[in-house]
């Protein structure tokens, strides 16, 4: 379990941007840089943040790094925003 804070990752709007991507289906790098007026390795390190507070995993496809949204990386972040509406 990784002890970077999922709230400091989500804070910046291009990681933001990253998920909202990610939520509609997995993408690889490549594909998330079209869509941001960041470089390829701007995504990649914010990728890598995602991936150290578990929003995000990674799977090998041949020569390509795909990435998708990790539902239980925002099941910890939901189960303590629920302690505020009970």
């Amino acid at each position: 379990m990784s002890t970077t804070d999922p709230f400091a990752a989500i804070a910046d709007p291009n990681r933001r941007h990253l998920l909202e991507e990610l939520r509609r289906s997995p993408k690889t790098v490549n594909d998330l840089a079209n869509g941001l007026p960041i470089s390829r390795p701007a995504v990649s390190q914010h990728l890598k943040a995602l991936l150290e507070c578990d929003l995000v995993t990674v799977t090998t496809k041949g020569t390509q790094r795909i990435y998708s949204v990790n539902s239980p990386g925002f099941n910890r972040l939901n189960l303590w925003l629920d302690q505020f509406w009970s």
